[in-house]
């Protein structure tokens, strides 16, 4: 065994030095290749206008003194008199195809599977051709060559004239059906069509001006032609047309006087109102929502650092070529040929898009993922087989050298700059090295997930970012949940700007639990609000609706105002689910259904959106999903429904899908003191008076709807009091434990208490605020009750 490894290795490198060319060795010929074929065109085409001038150089070719009438003077006189006199004639500018294709193939370090074909095909086109004008211009040699002549004078003096002539046609024949591809079948039916044609234009110039319109069209049509050649029913269908079009007239007339007659009335009416408006943007313009803060100014570019990727994206030209030699070799081994090979280089990796040879089945190369990841020594690849939209099959390979991906580049971008969408995001850039930006407001909401510290706070930063560099604070107002109470604190800074609140809340990032849960309720009535806006103004979406009324086709002494778009961002949501449950689930639920068509959008980030956290109806209705790096194919699939986050190589690698197909991104990197400098360039300017509010939203805590009446209590609730204050912690599990009672009677004694205002509402699995704070005092507060 070690004797043939040995010799294996001794064997591979002597192969690949004798038949290797360099790529820059490959420029080099193919150019020179490319010129020299230019060159010999010329030549060629000159010796027709200067072949008796320059014939009585040919024997002077040593002399300098001499000069040539031909464009590459000497050199092309007696190259192109050796091609077009001594060979092929005419037929020799093939010669000069083949050699410019060639060049091209080397310079473009293309595959050469197909460039033999090309030569041999090319060679017997200019044989048939040369003997052919040998044979029809005899009288004139040049245009066959003597090759020509000579082939013809030989064949004539043993088949004859006729012979000759049917050889001809044989070849072509041959060239036609096989180069090509032409068949009797395609003749016939390209010879019906016309004939089909002819057929229609000679009757429709007979009939009414319409028809000859009508089917003159669908003559024109290949495909139709075709179909009606087969089916020999081309008149039949003349026929069904106009009949058609008979009937069709006597009910238009009737319907237009009916529809005249019902909507006169309504018509005037709207028209009036519209009239109003008109006069009403004529003497005034436009509402400006932005009016209000006209004087604000959006962040400049130069608040975001580069992160040194000022150059782009470096070309590692050996590391391709490696990666593209191992990929080609383990699939070789595997007996599964390749007939093209191209690469496609991103930020972090490197799509190298293959075609398989023909009945190589796709599955077998999908299971030799981790073959071919082994052979690259790589932390994870990942094939997509096949790519939608293409006939290949793309791997994705890690670069060595990963570039990272700056906001400001993201944002300095003509793709983001120029987006006309409603809330445009920038997530980062493609693996084509392509700006990736996409509109929230047609997703409608996003969840992001993945494992701990792969980028999912990074990416809600970019979101943010984006939002602030192209909508003004009038257009886009932010709920912002950070049960973590770090991520999102520097936004607090753009408070009276961009964020929005309930009425009684200090801070407009929302931390608290029970704050959450009534924020959540109070955007649904947001919500309701919004919709009967709608309603009252004829309206489907919160777009139309702003257009009508920045053109003053609305009243706000009827309620109606500007809307602008709330965006809700929530981090870590199975934190909020574990310690809320129900209460939060429920809004945003209904949110998640409803919220759309009145600018109200979720984006939810989780580490695994297992169906304990987000329930089917929520997961339903978030078909933009980005999933950051997974440790395991499980949690790919529940996020994205599909593998491959699983093979994504951590910092900002992403995968995003909109309900389609799935997109691999490198996320923007936007740095905790870029956003800081963002949000103090905003907060420094003039903004509202306070944040966006809310409507008001009064909880209902549970167990404080019922007010029991003294003579109801349970004949333990004193006992269950002592053990309260005394352990000055209100849960019902431990009345059980202590006074030994079950959960139904204990839950009952906790509302009692609630009622008595010894232990506060409800908490969510937290335990009861202990209101009273010693037994003298719980003692005080139950004599006072007695009397």
């Amino acid at each position: 065994m070690a004797k043939k490894v040995k010799k294996s290795k001794t064997v591979s490198p002597k192969k690949k030095s004798a038949f290797a060319i360099s790529k820059q060795n490959k420029i080099i010929l193919g150019s020179l290749l490319m010129l020299f074929s230019v060159a010999l065109f010329f030549s060629f085409i000159s010796f027709y206008f200067t072949w008796q001038d320059d014939q009585s150089l040919l024997s002077e070719f040593s002399n300098r003194n001499e000069k040539a009438l031909n464009l590459l003077n000497k050199f092309g006189a007696a190259v192109s008199h050796f091609a077009m006199y001594r060979g092929f004639g005419l037929a020799s500018l093939i010669i000069t195809a083949l050699l410019f294709m060639t060049g091209l193939y080397m310079f473009l370090s293309l595959t050469k599977r197909g460039l033999l074909k090309k030569w041999i095909w090319g060679l017997l086109f200019m044989i048939w051709i040369s003997i052919a004008l040998g044979f029809f211009a005899a009288e004139r040699p040049l245009l066959g060559g003597l090759v020509g002549f000579e082939m013809n004078d030989f064949l004539q003096d043993y088949t004859g004239k006729i012979g000759v002539f049917l050889l001809l046609l044989f070849g072509l024949i041959f060239i036609l059906v096989r180069l090509f591809k032409v068949s009797p079948d395609e003749i016939m039916v390209y010879l019906n069509q016309k004939k089909a044609s002819l057929t229609s234009d000679l009757k429709g110039t007979n009939s009414e001006t319409t028809l000859k319109s009508d089917f003159g069209s669908e003559s024109e049509d290949p495909m139709i032609l075709d179909t009606y050649t087969h089916k020999k029913d081309i008149p039949s269908l003349h026929k069904d047309g106009e009949e058609s079009f008979e009937v069709t007239e006597p009910v238009q007339e009737e319907l237009k006087d009916d529809l005249a007659m019902q909507v006169e009335a309504p018509v005037v009416e709207q028209e009036e109102k519209d009239n109003i408006a008109d006069k009403l943007v004529a003497d005034f313009g436009e509402f400006d929502p932005t009016l209000e803060l006209g004087s604000y100014k959006f962040p400049p570019i130069d608040l975001l650092d580069p992160h040194g990727a000022t150059g782009g994206i470096t070309i590692n030209q050996e590391e391709l070529e490696e990666n593209k030699n191992k990929i080609v070799e383990t699939l070789r081994n595997y007996k599964i040929g390749i007939a093209q090979i191209k690469a496609t280089i991103g930020p972090t990796v490197t799509l190298y898009e293959i075609v398989p040879d023909a009945g190589i089945r796709i599955s077998k190369i999908k299971n030799l993922e981790d073959d071919i990841a082994l052979s690259l020594a790589a932390l994870g690849i990942r094939i997509i087989a096949p790519i939608p939209g293409k006939g290949t099959i793309g791997i994705e390979v890690p670069n060595k050298n990963a570039t990272i991906v700056s906001m400001r580049s993201v944002i300095a971008s003509s793709k983001f700059q120029k987006a006309e969408m409603q809330l445009p995001i920038a997530f980062g850039k493609t693996i084509s090295n392509e700006t990736f930006v996409v509109d929230l407001a047609k997703m409608p909401h996003l969840l992001m997930a993945g494992a701990t510290g792969q980028g999912k706070s990074v990416g809600l930063n970019a979101v943010l970012t984006s939002l602030l560099y192209k909508k003004h604070p009038a257009e886009v107002k932010f709920v912002l949940v950070d049960p973590k109470k770090v991520e999102l604190t520097l936004f607090n800074k753009i408070e009276r700007h961009y964020l929005a609140k309930l009425p009684d809340m200090e801070d407009a990032i929302i931390t608290d639990n029970t704050k959450v849960i009534n924020t959540l309720n109070s955007l649904c009535i947001e919500m309701d609000n919004r919709y009967e806006l709608l309603k009252l103004a004829m309206v489907r979406n919160i777009k139309e609706y702003n257009v009508k009324f920045k053109t003053r086709k609305l009243n706000p002494h009827d309620g109606h105002r500007f809307l602008p778009y709330i965006v809700l961002v929530i981090d870590e949501f199975a934190d909020l689910i574990m310690t809320a449950g129900k209460e939060v689930e429920t809004p945003i639920a209904r949110l998640a259904q409803l919220a759309r068509a009145i600018g109200i959008h979720l984006i939810i980030a989780t580490q695994r959106p297992s169906v304990n956290v987000i329930t089917g109806i929520i997961k339903a209705n978030f078909p933009a999903r980005i999933a950051f790096r997974v440790t395991s194919k499980i949690d790919s699939r529940t996020i994205l429904d599909t593998q491959g986050a699983d093979q994504l190589i951590g910092r900002g690698d992403m995968l995003f899908t909109q309900g389609n197909d799935v997109t691999r991104i490198q996320c923007a990197f936007v740095d905790t003191p870029e956003v800081a400098k963002i949000t103090e360039f905003i907060g420094s300017q003039r903004g509202y008076p306070e944040a966006y509010e809310l409507p008001e939203y009064i909880g209902e805590d549970s167990g404080t709807s019922i007010d029991y009446d003294i003579s109801e209590r349970d004949a333990l609730f004193r006992d269950a009091a002592e053990v309260i204050v005394t352990a000055q912690q209100g849960s019902a599990s431990l009345i059980q434990r202590k006074l030994k009672l079950g959960y139904n009677r204990a839950g009952r004694i906790i509302d009692q208490l609630e009622a008595a205002g010894i232990v506060g509402p409800f908490e969510g699995s937290k335990a009861r605020q202990v209101l009273i704070t010693d037994l003298s005092t719980l003692e005080q507060l139950l004599k006072n009750e007695q009397n």
